[in-house]
């Protein structure tokens, strides 16, 4: 697992390099991960490196961007829309030659078109937002401050806003809004197939669930085995 830099050109022109975690060994099966969103990512990042290795070891490449703004990036968030994350990944799919992709959780709603694939437990984008902004009501409540979820609504999609401590542009905010998961063409992981309520065999309920990162190694098995079998079949 090594990290890796690929350009993304920004609307104006400007080129910036992102960083992405790669398993490349030219392989031809190669799969793009487009990451949970926010603070989900961190929680599923254990899992989503964990099913890395596993494909590695079978034999398949792997790639998992960052999104322009997070993680590694050099970019400022608040600057970004939805679009562009979209066209990024886009971008990122091309760079890294993808020949199928996995959009986790939020990553449903920006995975490249045209490519064969999987949603694992994907979640619309108002969900999201509706759990960013009753994080952001629990906080003030503690601070002695009383906010509500509609007022909070319109001010982040008239000016932007903090959220679960991303700063969001309002072009980002009104889109999340309404994005949904495209998964015309691509096959659908749900939780229970992969921790032990369906055919799977991991254990557990959803990682992005708990309320610090963590792992699960029969997760991460079953995840990466659904994958593979997928991509050698």
């Amino acid at each position: 697992m090594l990290p890796v830099t690929w350009p993304w050109t920004l609307g104006g022109g400007a080129i910036s390099e992102e960083y992405a975690v790669a398993f490349d060994h030219d392989q031809p099966l190669r799969l793009l991960i487009v990451p949970a969103l926010f603070d989900e990512a961190n929680k599923l990042k254990r899992l989503t490196a964990e099913t890395m290795r596993r494909l590695d070891a079978a034999g398949i490449d792997s790639f998992l961007p960052d999104l322009p703004g997070t993680g590694e990036s050099l970019l400022a968030l608040e600057t970004l829309s939805l679009d562009d994350w979209q066209d990024a990944m886009t971008v990122a799919a091309h760079r890294f030659a993808a020949t199928h992709v996995l959009g986790i959780r939020g990553g449903a709603l920006l995975t490249p078109q045209g490519l064969p694939g999987w949603h694992y437990a994907p979640v619309k984008g108002a969900s999201i937002l509706r759990q960013m902004i009753r994080a952001r009501i629990l906080a003030s409540r503690e601070a002695g401050v009383t906010e509500t979820h509609d007022a909070l609504l319109r001010m982040a999609e008239t000016e932007g806003m903090e959220l679960a401590g991303y700063s969001l542009s309002a072009d980002l905010v009104r889109q999340l809004g309404c994005a949904m998961p495209v998964s015309a063409g691509l096959a659908i992981v749900d939780q229970d197939s992969i921790s032990g309520s369906g055919s799977g065999s991991g254990s557990g309920s959803g990682l992005w669930l708990r309320s610090e990162p963590g792992e699960d190694r029969a997760q991460a098995d079953a995840l990466a085995a659904t994958l593979a079998i997928g991509m050698l079949s």
